[in-house]
Protein backbone atom coordinates (compact mmCIF):
# COMPACT_ATOMS: atom_id res chain seq x y z
CA UNK A 1 0.00 0.00 0.00
CA UNK A 2 1.41 3.61 -0.87
CA UNK A 3 2.54 5.76 1.84
CA UNK A 4 0.69 8.70 2.20
CA UNK A 5 2.73 12.43 2.53
CA UNK A 6 1.31 14.81 4.99
CA UNK A 7 2.38 18.10 6.04
CA UNK A 8 1.54 20.95 8.67
CA UNK A 9 2.60 23.89 9.91
CA UNK A 10 2.80 24.82 13.43
CA UNK A 11 4.74 26.74 15.99
CA UNK A 12 6.16 24.23 18.63
CA UNK A 13 6.89 20.56 18.55
CA UNK A 14 7.25 18.68 21.36
CA UNK A 15 8.74 15.35 20.90
CA UNK A 16 8.08 12.72 24.26
CA UNK A 17 4.99 12.61 25.90
CA UNK A 18 6.57 12.99 29.04
CA UNK A 19 6.05 15.40 32.39
CA UNK A 20 9.16 18.01 30.73
CA UNK A 21 6.61 18.14 27.40
CA UNK A 22 3.30 18.18 29.65
CA UNK A 23 5.02 20.90 31.65
CA UNK A 24 6.58 22.80 28.75
CA UNK A 25 3.03 22.69 27.01
CA UNK A 26 1.01 24.06 29.49
CA UNK A 27 3.76 26.97 30.24
CA UNK A 28 3.54 27.83 26.91
CA UNK A 29 -0.11 27.49 26.12
CA UNK A 30 -0.83 29.96 29.47
CA UNK A 31 1.82 32.38 28.30
CA UNK A 32 0.07 32.12 24.95
CA UNK A 33 -2.65 30.92 24.10
CA UNK A 34 -2.95 31.67 20.65
CA UNK A 35 0.22 29.13 19.94
CA UNK A 36 0.30 26.32 18.06
CA UNK A 37 1.65 23.10 19.43
CA UNK A 38 2.16 19.36 18.31
CA UNK A 39 3.36 16.65 20.75
CA UNK A 40 4.38 13.72 19.04
CA UNK A 41 5.06 10.19 21.13
CA UNK A 42 6.13 6.59 19.78
CA UNK A 43 4.25 5.13 22.21
CA UNK A 44 0.20 4.72 22.35
CA UNK A 45 0.16 6.38 25.28
CA UNK A 46 1.74 9.30 27.50
CA UNK A 47 4.09 8.93 30.65
CA UNK A 48 4.86 5.48 29.55
CA UNK A 49 8.96 5.85 29.77
CA UNK A 50 10.78 7.92 32.68
CA UNK A 51 7.52 9.29 33.94
CA UNK A 52 5.81 6.54 35.20
CA UNK A 53 5.17 5.83 38.43
CA UNK A 54 6.94 2.31 38.46
CA UNK A 55 9.72 3.13 36.23
CA UNK A 56 11.51 5.55 39.11
CA UNK A 57 9.62 9.36 39.03
CA UNK A 58 7.58 8.94 42.51
CA UNK A 59 9.70 10.60 45.11
CA UNK A 60 8.79 13.98 44.95
CA UNK A 61 13.08 14.52 45.08
CA UNK A 62 13.25 18.03 47.27
CA UNK A 63 16.60 16.82 48.90
CA UNK A 64 15.16 16.29 52.50
CA UNK A 65 16.78 12.90 52.11
CA UNK A 66 18.73 12.05 49.13
CA UNK A 67 22.08 11.83 50.74
CA UNK A 68 23.92 11.95 47.07
CA UNK A 69 22.75 15.25 47.26
CA UNK A 70 25.06 16.49 49.83
CA UNK A 71 28.13 14.89 49.24
CA UNK A 72 31.21 15.09 51.75
CA UNK A 73 34.09 16.89 50.41
CA UNK A 74 37.74 15.79 50.94
CA UNK A 75 38.36 18.31 53.71
CA UNK A 76 35.27 17.24 55.71
CA UNK A 77 32.83 19.55 55.08
CA UNK A 78 29.20 18.63 53.44
CA UNK A 79 28.47 20.37 49.92
CA UNK A 80 25.36 21.85 50.21
CA UNK A 81 25.11 23.69 47.50
CA UNK A 82 23.18 21.03 44.99
CA UNK A 83 20.46 20.57 47.68
CA UNK A 84 19.60 24.15 47.93
CA UNK A 85 18.75 24.44 44.30
CA UNK A 86 17.04 21.05 44.23
CA UNK A 87 14.63 22.06 47.41
CA UNK A 88 14.21 25.39 46.02
CA UNK A 89 13.36 23.85 42.66
CA UNK A 90 10.55 21.73 43.98
CA UNK A 91 8.79 24.56 45.77
CA UNK A 92 8.99 26.24 42.69
CA UNK A 93 6.86 22.94 41.37
CA UNK A 94 4.68 22.77 43.87
CA UNK A 95 3.24 26.13 43.23
CA UNK A 96 3.31 25.74 39.61
CA UNK A 97 1.16 22.90 40.32
CA UNK A 98 -0.61 24.66 43.03
CA UNK A 99 -1.38 27.32 40.27
CA UNK A 100 -3.13 24.48 37.48
CA UNK A 101 -5.70 22.91 40.92
CA UNK A 102 -6.70 26.72 41.77
CA UNK A 103 -7.83 27.92 37.94
CA UNK A 104 -9.34 24.04 37.20
CA UNK A 105 -6.73 22.91 34.60
CA UNK A 106 -6.37 19.83 36.86
CA UNK A 107 -8.17 18.56 39.85
CA UNK A 108 -8.06 15.70 42.56
CA UNK A 109 -4.48 16.81 43.56
CA UNK A 110 -4.76 13.77 45.96
CA UNK A 111 -4.50 11.51 43.13
CA UNK A 112 -0.49 12.41 41.89
CA UNK A 113 0.72 14.19 45.49
CA UNK A 114 0.52 13.51 49.12
CA UNK A 115 2.06 13.79 52.17
CA UNK A 116 4.61 11.80 53.98
CA UNK A 117 7.50 11.91 55.73
CA UNK A 118 11.47 12.00 54.16
CA UNK A 119 13.62 10.21 56.29
CA UNK A 120 17.51 9.57 56.17
CA UNK A 121 18.81 6.02 57.94
CA UNK A 122 22.60 5.21 58.57
CA UNK A 123 24.41 2.91 60.86
CA UNK A 124 27.82 2.66 61.98
CA UNK A 125 30.21 5.51 63.64
CA UNK A 126 31.61 7.11 60.47
CA UNK A 127 28.22 7.25 58.48
CA UNK A 128 26.77 8.80 61.60
CA UNK A 129 28.99 11.17 61.98
CA UNK A 130 28.21 12.27 57.98
CA UNK A 131 24.70 12.83 58.63
CA UNK A 132 25.32 14.58 61.95
CA UNK A 133 27.10 17.23 59.96
CA UNK A 134 24.78 16.87 57.33
CA UNK A 135 21.99 17.89 59.39
CA UNK A 136 24.38 20.92 60.87
CA UNK A 137 25.27 22.21 57.13
CA UNK A 138 21.09 22.54 56.14
CA UNK A 139 20.62 23.83 59.22
CA UNK A 140 21.76 27.15 57.95
CA UNK A 141 19.09 27.19 54.84
CA UNK A 142 15.18 28.44 55.65
CA UNK A 143 14.65 25.53 52.76
CA UNK A 144 15.19 22.91 55.80
CA UNK A 145 13.30 24.20 58.47
CA UNK A 146 11.65 22.27 60.36
CA UNK A 147 14.21 18.88 60.00
CA UNK A 148 14.88 16.85 62.93
CA UNK A 149 18.04 14.38 64.11
CA UNK A 150 18.02 12.12 66.05
CA UNK A 151 19.99 8.94 67.22
CA UNK A 152 17.94 7.70 69.86
CA UNK A 153 16.25 4.50 69.34
CA UNK A 154 13.05 4.76 70.93
CA UNK A 155 12.98 8.36 68.89
CA UNK A 156 13.62 6.75 65.55
CA UNK A 157 11.45 3.74 66.11
CA UNK A 158 8.49 6.41 66.47
CA UNK A 159 9.39 7.51 63.10
CA UNK A 160 10.47 4.62 60.94
CA UNK A 161 9.04 1.18 63.14
CA UNK A 162 9.68 -1.00 60.04
CA UNK A 163 13.16 -0.40 59.62
CA UNK A 164 14.07 -0.83 63.65
CA UNK A 165 12.00 -4.25 63.56
CA UNK A 166 14.61 -6.84 64.42
CA UNK A 167 17.92 -4.29 64.48
CA UNK A 168 20.64 -4.98 66.93
CA UNK A 169 20.56 -2.09 69.48
CA UNK A 170 23.88 -2.03 70.31
CA UNK A 171 24.63 -0.75 66.46
CA UNK A 172 25.16 3.06 66.48
CA UNK A 173 22.53 4.50 64.21
CA UNK A 174 21.12 7.84 63.52
CA UNK A 175 17.98 9.15 61.31
CA UNK A 176 17.03 12.82 60.35
CA UNK A 177 12.82 13.39 59.08
CA UNK A 178 11.58 15.95 57.46
CA UNK A 179 7.29 15.91 58.05
CA UNK A 180 6.32 17.86 55.25
CA UNK A 181 8.13 15.75 52.37
CA UNK A 182 5.43 14.43 49.66
CA UNK A 183 5.47 11.37 47.75
CA UNK A 184 4.25 12.27 43.32
CA UNK A 185 2.67 9.93 41.02
CA UNK A 186 4.47 12.04 37.93
CA UNK A 187 2.88 9.39 35.78
CA UNK A 188 -0.61 10.69 37.11
CA UNK A 189 -0.27 14.37 36.23
CA UNK A 190 1.56 13.84 33.08
CA UNK A 191 -1.99 12.38 32.11
CA UNK A 192 -3.61 15.18 33.40
CA UNK A 193 -2.00 17.95 32.16
CA UNK A 194 -2.15 16.42 28.74
CA UNK A 195 -6.12 15.49 29.27
CA UNK A 196 -6.14 19.28 29.64
CA UNK A 197 -4.11 20.42 26.83
CA UNK A 198 -5.93 18.08 24.40
CA UNK A 199 -8.80 20.44 25.26
CA UNK A 200 -7.27 23.50 23.66
CA UNK A 201 -8.00 24.67 20.18
CA UNK A 202 -4.18 24.78 18.74
CA UNK A 203 -2.67 21.60 20.81
CA UNK A 204 -2.26 18.80 18.60
CA UNK A 205 -1.58 14.93 20.78
CA UNK A 206 -0.09 12.43 18.24
CA UNK A 207 0.62 8.76 20.34
CA UNK A 208 2.64 5.83 18.01
CA UNK A 209 4.30 8.32 16.55
CA UNK A 210 7.90 8.05 15.56
CA UNK A 211 10.19 10.93 14.76
CA UNK A 212 12.30 9.73 11.72
CA UNK A 213 14.61 12.37 11.10
CA UNK A 214 14.55 16.83 11.63
CA UNK A 215 16.59 19.54 9.42
CA UNK A 216 17.20 23.07 10.05
CA UNK A 217 15.44 24.88 6.94
CA UNK A 218 17.09 28.22 5.52
CA UNK A 219 14.46 30.32 6.61
CA UNK A 220 15.42 29.35 10.15
CA UNK A 221 12.55 26.99 11.16
CA UNK A 222 12.83 23.03 11.50
CA UNK A 223 11.45 20.19 9.34
CA UNK A 224 10.65 16.98 11.04
CA UNK A 225 9.81 13.30 9.47
CA UNK A 226 7.24 11.93 11.42
CA UNK A 227 6.29 8.08 10.58
CA UNK A 228 2.57 7.08 12.16
CA UNK A 229 3.68 3.44 13.09
CA UNK A 230 -0.28 2.11 12.89
CA UNK A 231 -0.95 3.50 9.39
CA UNK A 232 3.01 3.99 8.13
CA UNK A 233 1.77 7.31 6.90
CA UNK A 234 4.49 9.83 6.69
CA UNK A 235 3.96 14.12 7.86
CA UNK A 236 6.62 16.62 7.37
CA UNK A 237 6.24 19.49 10.09
CA UNK A 238 7.79 22.64 10.03
CA UNK A 239 7.82 24.27 12.99
CA UNK A 240 9.60 27.51 14.63
CA UNK A 241 10.56 25.55 17.67
CA UNK A 242 11.36 22.03 18.70
CA UNK A 243 12.00 20.28 21.95
CA UNK A 244 13.22 16.80 22.41
CA UNK A 245 11.84 15.70 25.64
CA UNK A 246 12.14 12.03 24.99
CA UNK A 247 13.97 10.72 28.16
CA UNK A 248 16.53 7.89 26.95
CA UNK A 249 15.60 8.66 23.13
CA UNK A 250 16.76 12.65 23.80
CA UNK A 251 20.25 11.49 22.42
CA UNK A 252 19.90 10.01 19.36
CA UNK A 253 17.07 12.93 18.54
CA UNK A 254 20.33 15.32 18.95
CA UNK A 255 22.41 13.57 16.96
CA UNK A 256 20.02 13.87 14.19
CA UNK A 257 19.36 17.71 14.75
CA UNK A 258 22.77 18.06 13.76
CA UNK A 259 23.55 21.50 15.98
CA UNK A 260 27.52 21.94 16.94
CA UNK A 261 25.94 22.88 20.69
CA UNK A 262 25.47 18.69 20.62
CA UNK A 263 28.96 17.93 19.71
CA UNK A 264 30.84 15.60 22.27
CA UNK A 265 27.48 14.46 24.01
CA UNK A 266 26.77 10.73 24.64
CA UNK A 267 25.06 8.33 27.17
CA UNK A 268 25.32 5.76 28.93
CA UNK A 269 22.51 3.77 30.21
CA UNK A 270 21.70 2.34 33.48
CA UNK A 271 18.73 -0.15 34.14
CA UNK A 272 16.63 -0.82 37.46
CA UNK A 273 14.79 -2.78 39.14
CA UNK A 274 12.34 -3.07 42.58
CA UNK A 275 11.53 -5.09 45.02
CA UNK A 276 8.20 -4.57 45.58
CA UNK A 277 6.14 -5.87 49.20
CA UNK A 278 3.36 -7.89 48.29
CA UNK A 279 2.09 -8.51 51.97
CA UNK A 280 -0.51 -6.11 53.14
CA UNK A 281 0.14 -6.00 56.71
CA UNK A 282 4.18 -4.88 55.97
CA UNK A 283 2.70 -2.86 53.38
CA UNK A 284 0.58 -0.76 56.44
CA UNK A 285 3.44 -0.89 58.90
CA UNK A 286 5.67 1.88 57.15
CA UNK A 287 4.84 5.12 55.90
CA UNK A 288 7.78 7.10 54.80
CA UNK A 289 10.78 7.65 52.28
CA UNK A 290 13.49 5.97 53.82
CA UNK A 291 16.80 6.87 52.28
CA UNK A 292 20.26 5.54 53.20
CA UNK A 293 23.59 5.86 51.96
CA UNK A 294 24.60 4.29 48.15
CA UNK A 295 27.77 1.46 47.77
CA UNK A 296 30.82 2.22 46.41
CA UNK A 297 30.98 2.74 42.19
CA UNK A 298 27.09 3.12 42.82
CA UNK A 299 25.46 5.72 40.42
CA UNK A 300 23.54 8.62 42.71
CA UNK A 301 20.17 7.36 41.39
CA UNK A 302 20.66 4.02 42.74
CA UNK A 303 20.80 5.29 46.48
CA UNK A 304 19.32 2.83 48.22
CA UNK A 305 15.62 3.40 49.93
CA UNK A 306 12.62 1.72 51.24
CA UNK A 307 9.54 3.97 49.71
CA UNK A 308 5.95 3.95 50.48
CA UNK A 309 4.14 5.45 47.52
CA UNK A 310 0.46 5.59 45.88
CA UNK A 311 0.35 4.61 43.21
CA UNK A 312 -2.97 4.10 40.92
CA UNK A 313 -4.84 4.51 43.77
CA UNK A 314 -2.95 1.65 46.43
CA UNK A 315 -0.51 2.23 48.69
CA UNK A 316 3.15 0.32 47.33
CA UNK A 317 5.92 -0.43 49.20
CA UNK A 318 9.33 -0.84 47.36
CA UNK A 319 12.95 -1.46 47.91
CA UNK A 320 15.80 -0.34 45.93
CA UNK A 321 16.52 0.54 42.89
CA UNK A 322 18.83 -2.58 42.02
CA UNK A 323 21.28 -1.09 39.01
CA UNK A 324 22.02 -3.04 36.10
CA UNK A 325 23.28 -2.66 32.49
CA UNK A 326 21.57 -3.00 29.13
CA UNK A 327 21.84 -1.02 25.82
CA UNK A 328 18.81 0.27 25.45
CA UNK A 329 17.87 4.10 26.08
CA UNK A 330 14.58 3.02 27.01
CA UNK A 331 12.65 0.59 28.13
CA UNK A 332 10.79 -0.17 25.15
CA UNK A 333 13.86 0.97 23.39
CA UNK A 334 17.11 -0.96 20.91
CA UNK A 335 19.84 -2.90 21.97
CA UNK A 336 21.40 -1.10 19.21
CA UNK A 337 20.98 2.19 21.02
CA UNK A 338 23.87 2.33 22.93
CA UNK A 339 26.38 1.32 19.99
CA UNK A 340 24.27 2.86 17.42
CA UNK A 341 24.74 6.44 19.62
CA UNK A 342 28.60 6.11 18.87
CA UNK A 343 29.72 8.89 16.46
CA UNK A 344 33.11 10.64 15.82
CA UNK A 345 32.06 13.56 17.46
CA UNK A 346 31.56 11.69 21.05
CA UNK A 347 33.54 8.45 20.88
CA UNK A 348 36.67 9.73 22.84
CA UNK A 349 34.31 11.82 25.50
CA UNK A 350 32.67 8.33 25.92
CA UNK A 351 35.30 6.11 25.87
CA UNK A 352 37.70 9.07 28.10
CA UNK A 353 33.96 8.69 30.62
CA UNK A 354 34.16 5.18 30.78
CA UNK A 355 38.04 4.55 31.50
CA UNK A 356 37.66 6.81 34.90
CA UNK A 357 34.48 5.27 36.05
CA UNK A 358 35.51 1.46 36.21
CA UNK A 359 34.17 1.28 39.96
CA UNK A 360 30.45 2.21 38.14
CA UNK A 361 31.23 -0.67 35.59
CA UNK A 362 32.44 -2.95 38.38
CA UNK A 363 29.24 -2.17 40.46
CA UNK A 364 26.86 -2.42 37.32
CA UNK A 365 28.76 -5.93 36.67
CA UNK A 366 28.17 -7.30 40.35
CA UNK A 367 24.50 -5.80 40.06
CA UNK A 368 23.47 -7.88 37.43
CA UNK A 369 24.79 -11.25 39.12
CA UNK A 370 22.80 -10.61 42.07
CA UNK A 371 20.81 -13.70 42.94
CA UNK A 372 17.09 -13.35 45.02
CA UNK A 373 19.36 -13.97 47.86
CA UNK A 374 21.58 -11.40 47.13
CA UNK A 375 18.99 -8.97 46.81
CA UNK A 376 17.08 -10.15 49.88
CA UNK A 377 19.96 -9.39 52.00
CA UNK A 378 20.38 -5.87 50.75
CA UNK A 379 17.23 -5.75 51.33
CA UNK A 380 17.52 -6.78 55.15
CA UNK A 381 20.00 -3.83 55.78
CA UNK A 382 16.93 -2.02 55.80
CA UNK A 383 14.80 -4.50 57.33
CA UNK A 384 16.49 -7.19 59.36
CA UNK A 385 13.11 -9.02 59.26
CA UNK A 386 12.03 -9.29 55.89
CA UNK A 387 10.85 -12.48 54.15
CA UNK A 388 11.80 -13.21 50.98
CA UNK A 389 7.70 -14.40 50.16
CA UNK A 390 6.53 -11.21 50.85
CA UNK A 391 8.51 -9.70 47.86
CA UNK A 392 8.87 -10.14 44.24
CA UNK A 393 11.08 -8.19 41.40
CA UNK A 394 9.64 -5.07 39.33
CA UNK A 395 11.50 -4.31 36.46
CA UNK A 396 11.70 -0.15 36.45
CA UNK A 397 12.72 1.95 33.80
CA UNK A 398 15.65 2.72 32.05
CA UNK A 399 18.20 6.03 32.79
CA UNK A 400 20.64 7.81 30.24
CA UNK A 401 23.62 9.05 32.11
CA UNK A 402 24.87 12.41 30.15
CA UNK A 403 28.76 11.94 29.02
CA UNK A 404 30.02 15.41 27.73
CA UNK A 405 33.32 16.80 26.69
CA UNK A 406 35.69 17.58 29.45
CA UNK A 407 38.05 20.70 30.26
CA UNK A 408 40.65 19.15 29.02
CA UNK A 409 39.86 17.37 26.19
CA UNK A 410 38.32 13.97 28.01
CA UNK A 411 34.86 12.81 28.94
CA UNK A 412 32.96 13.32 32.09
CA UNK A 413 29.83 11.54 33.27
CA UNK A 414 27.16 13.56 34.89
CA UNK A 415 24.75 12.79 37.27
CA UNK A 416 21.57 15.17 37.00
CA UNK A 417 19.73 16.96 33.76
CA UNK A 418 21.07 18.76 31.44
CA UNK A 419 19.44 20.80 28.22
CA UNK A 420 21.64 21.23 25.53
CA UNK A 421 20.05 24.42 23.24
CA UNK A 422 20.63 25.90 19.95
CA UNK A 423 22.55 28.66 19.69
CA UNK A 424 19.51 30.12 18.02
CA UNK A 425 17.03 29.13 20.57
CA UNK A 426 14.92 27.30 18.28
CA UNK A 427 16.01 23.56 19.71
CA UNK A 428 16.04 22.38 22.98
CA UNK A 429 17.38 19.07 24.24
CA UNK A 430 16.73 17.58 27.81
CA UNK A 431 19.60 14.72 28.69
CA UNK A 432 19.95 13.23 31.78
CA UNK A 433 18.09 11.73 34.73
CA UNK A 434 17.14 12.46 38.39
CA UNK A 435 15.49 14.49 40.04
CA UNK A 436 14.69 15.41 36.52
CA UNK A 437 10.51 14.99 37.35
CA UNK A 438 10.35 17.02 40.48
CA UNK A 439 12.64 20.19 38.88
CA UNK A 440 10.73 19.58 35.93
CA UNK A 441 8.90 23.01 36.02
CA UNK A 442 12.27 25.48 37.03
CA UNK A 443 14.01 23.21 34.03
CA UNK A 444 11.11 24.51 31.75
CA UNK A 445 11.24 28.15 33.10
CA UNK A 446 14.47 28.01 32.24
CA UNK A 447 14.33 27.13 29.13
CA UNK A 448 11.81 29.37 28.54
CA UNK A 449 14.30 32.04 29.36
CA UNK A 450 16.69 30.88 26.65
CA UNK A 451 14.34 30.39 24.27
CA UNK A 452 11.49 32.38 24.19
CA UNK A 453 14.04 34.77 25.38
CA UNK A 454 12.38 38.74 23.94
CA UNK A 455 8.64 37.61 24.95
CA UNK A 456 9.70 36.21 28.51
CA UNK A 457 11.00 39.82 29.09
CA UNK A 458 7.99 41.76 28.36
CA UNK A 459 5.22 43.16 31.37
CA UNK A 460 2.83 41.22 29.74
CA UNK A 461 4.84 37.32 30.39
CA UNK A 462 6.42 38.61 33.54
CA UNK A 463 3.16 39.26 34.65
CA UNK A 464 1.86 35.83 33.79
CA UNK A 465 4.42 34.30 34.69
CA UNK A 466 4.39 36.02 38.42
CA UNK A 467 0.95 34.22 38.78
CA UNK A 468 2.35 30.71 38.02
CA UNK A 469 5.24 31.42 40.08
CA UNK A 470 4.58 33.59 43.06
CA UNK A 471 8.67 33.50 43.67
CA UNK A 472 9.53 33.71 40.13
CA UNK A 473 13.07 35.57 40.07
CA UNK A 474 12.95 35.73 43.71
CA UNK A 475 15.15 33.22 45.75
CA UNK A 476 13.02 31.70 48.19
CA UNK A 477 16.55 30.42 50.09
CA UNK A 478 17.18 34.20 50.93
CA UNK A 479 13.72 35.08 51.38
CA UNK A 480 11.93 33.51 54.44
CA UNK A 481 8.67 34.94 55.18
CA UNK A 482 8.01 34.52 50.89
CA UNK A 483 8.64 30.70 51.42
CA UNK A 484 6.92 30.46 54.16
CA UNK A 485 4.04 31.83 52.49
CA UNK A 486 4.16 29.68 49.14
CA UNK A 487 4.48 26.59 50.87
CA UNK A 488 1.67 27.16 53.17
CA UNK A 489 0.02 28.05 49.80
CA UNK A 490 0.92 25.25 47.82
CA UNK A 491 -0.01 22.85 50.75
CA UNK A 492 -3.55 24.25 51.48
CA UNK A 493 -4.46 24.13 47.74
CA UNK A 494 -2.67 20.38 46.86
CA UNK A 495 -4.39 19.16 50.54
CA UNK A 496 -0.84 18.50 51.94
CA UNK A 497 -0.21 18.99 55.81
CA UNK A 498 0.90 22.80 56.05
CA UNK A 499 3.89 23.55 57.88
Amino acid sequence: MATTTLRSETDVVLIGAGIMSATLGLLLKELNPKIKIEIYERLDVAAAESSDAWNNAGTGHSAFCELNYTPQLANGEIETKKAVKIAESFEVSKQFWAYLVEKNLISNPENFIKSIPHMSFVWGEENVDFLKKRYDALQQFGLFKGMEYSEDTEKIKSWMPLVMEGRRESQAFAATSMKIGTDVNFGELTRNIFDYLKTLQGVELHFHHHVKSLKKQEDGRWRIKIKDLATGDVKKVRTNFVFIGAGGGSLPLLEKAGIPEGNGFGGFPVSGQWLKCINEDVIAKHNAKVYGKASVGAPPMSVPHIDSRLIDGKKALLFGPYAGFSTKFLKNGSYLDLPLSIKMNNMIPMLSAGFHNLPLTKYLIDQVRQSPEDRIQALREYLPDAKMEDWVLEHAGQRVQVIKKGEHGGGVLEFGTEVVTAGDGSLAVLLGASPGASTAVSIMLDLVQRCFSEQEKTAEWQEKLKKMIPSYGISLNENQALLEEVRNHSADVLKLVKV
